[in-house]
């Protein structure tokens, strides 16, 4: 009888723990229903969370991105430097879009905002989203520093007392090719936050609570304790892990370390590469925010993703490396290398958990900027995503053109064709390109895009990798398939274009993407013969050889 009292008090807690969680998931949504972009609408690239006054995470929305996620856990922190929370009032809104202090490029504005019931201020809650444009030179690798890459707004407010400052939103507007959306992508990071925070003072109603201080230290006590007893469950040691990508000006070299003990873990990227000297460089946030992904999900996938289920894990990297680049380097493609960090993260606990590790996957999203100006035409400014193949499990194949770390999704081409005179003739699966083994690689697509009214046009390669480096595979699986750009003329003549330069696809002409494959794990021979048969009905392979 007397742990009645405590047993109610603790469904009590987890249920408005449970019901923050659909706050800040209601919160997403809204972000998802109402931007203007269709990276943020479409594929959804964005995140929401929510945090207590000291600025500490306590949930975040399913909806979204771990780069966005797990960097604005420590960028709130930033805002209320800048802003003590003591100096703002009710309907004061806060925004930057610094790839240092924020989410690790300049596509991706963050809004914060303070809740405050009965005169004081009781959470935060924070959004971000890519915008599709913020001047400079578009979304390329080719700047040679941050300032070239487009606008950035510090540390601001966006509304002071519920008066929108129209002067950010100007500079803004000024500065980006799609002035429209830009607006509408950070108004509805405002509207986003508005909804988080309506639904959090209802739920302070409902349960009777002035505050959510006490449930945020339950939040974080809970997590830290379940984080750490996660850690404590892998055997002490140290293991090392070398992953080698295409890069930009030349290849790219990641080395890391991993050093578990107790309820501790560090990774340490000495070795790595030097910063690049185009946008390709993975500020530290984005850095850590991937890496610590990359963990977890192999070490605490259970474990809810707040401010205290982040600190055990430790992160070092040198200063002025490619995973830790200073300002002003050139950031704008930072996934390329961001994306890649868990997959590496997993060749490290491979040899920790042998033989229950994926095998590579084709990691950073190909992002497809297409554009043209006045001089080729109606001019357009678009994106879409080429969406390559994950690494295979070990009890299951990987999963085909689907984007792993980042989560995204690709944008209907639909929506591609009816914001531009563009004309996307193959989206299909790429056979042969999932790496064989006793379970098979993700399967990749092919895109293939030209221009209905005959002009040519650009596209960006900033963030096509693994077209030199495959993903690997694992446990004697064969690696993917690595991916391919083909450029067609009007006659059918055919080039491949190599690095992460800018694409020029001339008029008639039609640019074709092959996405690279998952790695494939277990012996091929030891391949189900009906499965191989199930993928050669399903166009997955091209012959019944294992």
């Amino acid at each position: 009888m007397t742990q009645g009292p405590d047993m109610l008090k603790a469904i009590r807690t987890q249920v408005m723990w449970n019901r923050l969680i659909s706050v800040v998931e209601e919160q997403a949504q809204t972000l998802l229903r109402t931007a203007f972009g269709s990276v943020a609408r479409e594929a959804g690239d964005l995140s929401a969370g929510v945090y207590d006054i000291h600025g500490r995470m306590l949930a975040q929305a399913v909806t979204g991105t771990p780069g966005h996620v797990n960097t604005m856990a420590v960028a709130v922190g930033h805002f209320l430097a800048r802003y003590p929370l003591a100096t703002l009032v009710p309907g004061d809104v806060l925004v930057t879009n610094d790839p240092w202090l924020g989410t690790g490029h300049l596509f991706d504005f963050v809004v914060v905002t303070p809740v405050f019931r009965e005169g004081r201020p009781v959470a935060l809650f924070a959004s971000t989203c890519h915008t599709i444009d913020v001047g400079g030179r578009g979304f390329t690798a080719d700047a040679a520093s941050v300032y070239e890459e487009g606008i950035c707004i510090p540390h601001l407010k966006l509304a002071r007392a519920g008066v929108l400052n129209e002067d950010v939103l100007a500079i803004v507007q000024a500065n980006s090719r799609n002035p429209v959306e830009a607006r509408g992508d950070i108004l509805s990071l405002v509207s986003s936050n508005e909804v988080g925070a309506r639904r959090l003072l209802e739920m302070l109603d409902e349960f009777a609570l002035h505050d959510i201080d006490a449930l945020a230290e339950h939040i974080l006590a809970e997590s830290a304790r379940a984080a750490r007893a996660a850690i404590a469950r892998l055997p002490d040691g140290q293991w090392r892990a070398e992953m080698r990508l295409d890069g930009y000006e030349a290849p790219v070299q990641l080395v890391a370390t991993l050093r578990k003990h107790g309820d501790h873990l560090v990774v340490d990227y000495a070795g790595s590469s030097a910063a690049s000297a185009r946008g390709i460089n993975s500020p530290k946030c984005y850095t850590d925010a991937y890496s610590v992904f990359g963990l977890k999900c192999l070490i605490a996938p259970e474990v809810p993703n707040n401010a205290a289920s982040l600190a055990p894990f430790e992160v070092l990297a040198e200063p002025g490396s490619i995973v830790h680049p200073l300002r002003p380097s050139p950031v704008t493609a930072r996934h390329v290398i961001g994306q890649m960090l868990p997959d590496l993260m997993f060749g490290c606990l491979e040899q920790a958990l042998e033989g229950r590790v994926p095998a590579e996957s084709a990691g950073s999203i190909w992002v497809l900027a297409m554009s043209r100006d006045r001089a080729q035409g109606a001019p357009f400014n678009v994106m879409s995503v080429g969406l390559g193949g994950t690494g295979a499990r070990p009890t299951k194949d990987g999963l085909s053109t689907t984007a792993f770390p980042s989560g995204v999704g690709g944008i209907p081409v639909e929506v591609t064709e009816a914001q531009s005179p563009l004309v996307v003739w193959h989206k299909e699966y790429l056979p042969d390109s999932g790496g064989r083994g006793q379970w098979r690689g993700g399967v990749a697509q092919r895109i293939e895009i030209g221009a209905r009214d005959g002009a040519g046009f650009e596209c960006s390669a900033a963030t096509f990798d693994r077209r030199d480096n495959a993903a690997r595979g694992r446990n004697g699986g064969a690696p993917g398939q690595p991916g391919r750009v083909e450029v067609f003329g009007s006659e059918g003549a055919c080039s491949v274009h190599e690095g992460k330069g800018t694409i020029r696809v001339p008029a008639g002409g039609r640019l074709r993407v092959d996405l690279p494959g998952g790695g494939g794990f277990g012996s091929p021979p030891d391949r189900d013969p009906e499965r191989l048969a199930r993928d050669l009905r399903d166009g997955l392979v091209s012959d019944s050889l294992p």
